[in-house]
């Protein structure tokens, strides 16, 4: 199933680049907050929330748990990966946008 592209919030953007290789909760939290640079911090219940959705949407899938191992590892599936360069190249269009009017001209 094809999705159309929307704009996703800062948080899910992190997440679904923290996946681009497989972790587990606590190593997306770490991965995001590096990844922008102290910006977002998730909370457990921000982030489970937020995988169960991206779940149900076939974004990302968990990966199956080996060896009575607690900690529960997500993936992006191809769809997930779809939707994220969707959004790098929205936010490029932004940018890119701002950078015409603005002309990197600080002094207006």
């Amino acid at each position: 199933m094809e999705d159309k592209t929307v704009a996703l919030t800062e948080a899910t953007y992190y997440i679904l680049l923290s996946l681009y290789r497989p972790r587990h909760g606590y190593g997306i939290m770490q991965q995001s907050q590096t990844l922008s640079r102290g910006r977002v911090n998730l909370a457990a219940g921000t982030l489970y929330g937020a995988l169960n959705t991206m779940c149900e949407k076939e974004w990302i899938s968990p990966i199956p748990i080996k060896d009575n191992s607690r900690k529960k590892e997500y993936m992006l599936t191809d769809l997930g990966l779809s939707v994220l360069k969707k959004e790098l190249e929205r936010l490029k269009e932004l940018v890119d946008a701002g950078e015409s009017i603005l002309g990197g001209d600080n002094n207006d």
